[in-house]
């Protein structure tokens, strides 16, 4: 292991400084040695400050690191860090940890990991909900698709972002699998609830009363109550802080409609969901909270 002050002696790569990466590095860096990389030079001073050493690229970043955190947008994004033209797999060395935190659904995990086995390298299929403020406090849910071996050796990095950590199988692909059907469920009842909402409004209801109610009854559910109070900002001039993008859902959605495809199974529920936030993007709200998702349904509150 790499000799620190630190911790157990654990170095760790962060590659992707953004909205999860960031917290995640930070709550790292609180106990080991952490180096960080992301394409915006901003990122890497926010990282600066928060304890994690900046790199000028990836692979400066991964040299010598014993787990590398893979925080990416999308599948091509993980194939392009790893293997690219600047991918990082060939400097890291046989006996790392590639762990890989993001969403980017089944297709091609397997491929991935056993291109990574060639170069002595284990996957950890990590995918993570919980948001960034939860991230910073090491507060994560994270299901986990890895062999045993690997799992052990990813356990320094993943005991301190999660609160709960889940195993769901031996294989990679596995945590990607369950990340799949929580986001079908994220994304209708997210889709519910701005409906809901929309109801109330229209129907003459108080807000927050209405929201109060519907959170103690049957009804409830964590998106309800999380993005509930954020809907109800929606309208504001200054929106609501963005701590989910909608985009992020579009292309979650997405992995949802393949996996569902491929399978040969309808769920209407979930389309229609998705192109509700496939409407938003094309609204130009794909930067703005996906709890804005609301203006969808009603473009603008009907009360004032």
């Amino acid at each position: 292991m790499t000799d620190t002050t630190r911790g157990d002696g654990t170095m760790v790569a962060v590659l992707g400084l953004g909205a999860m990466g960031l917290p995640m590095a930070r709550r790292l860096a609180e106990d080991l040695e952490v180096r960080g990389f992301d394409i915006a030079p901003g990122r890497l001073e926010l990282g600066r400050e928060a304890g994690v050493t900046p790199c000028e690229s990836a692979r400066d970043a991964v040299r010598g690191a014993d787990a590398v955190l893979l925080a990416v947008r999308d599948s091509a994004q993980l194939e392009d860090v790893l293997f690219g033209e600047h991918g990082v797999a060939q400097e890291m060395g046989s006996g790392t940890v590639a762990i890989l935190t993001s969403t980017v659904g089944t297709d091609g995990i397997a491929a991935v990991a056993a291109r990574l086995a060639d170069l002595g390298i284990a996957l950890v299929d990590a995918p993570l909900s919980g948001g960034p403020a939860r991230a910073g406090e090491g507060d994560l849910l994270i299901v986990v698709g890895a062999t045993p071996e690997a799992r052990q050796r990813a356990e320094p990095v993943l005991t301190r972002l999660a609160s709960t950590l889940t195993v769901v199988g031996d294989r990679p692909g596995d945590g990607q699998a369950l990340k799949t059907v929580n986001q079908l469920l994220c994304g209708v009842h997210i889709a519910a609830a701005a409906e809901a909402l929309a109801l109330a409004d229209a129907l003459g209801l108080e807000p927050e009363t209405t929201l109060e109610a519907l959170g103690a009854g049957a009804g409830a559910s964590f998106m309800l109550g999380d993005r509930g109070r954020r809907m109800l900002r929606a309208y504001d001039d200054e929106g609501v802080e963005v701590l989910s993008r909608l985009d992020i859902f579009v292309k979650d959605m997405g992995i949802v409609a393949d996996a569902l495809r491929a399978r040969g199974i309808e769920a209407p529920v979930a389309g229609a969901a998705r192109e509700l936030f496939l409407r938003g993007r094309a609204d130009g709200l794909g930067d703005a909270d996906d709890s804005s998702v609301i203006r969808v349904v009603v473009p603008r509150r009907m009360r004032p």
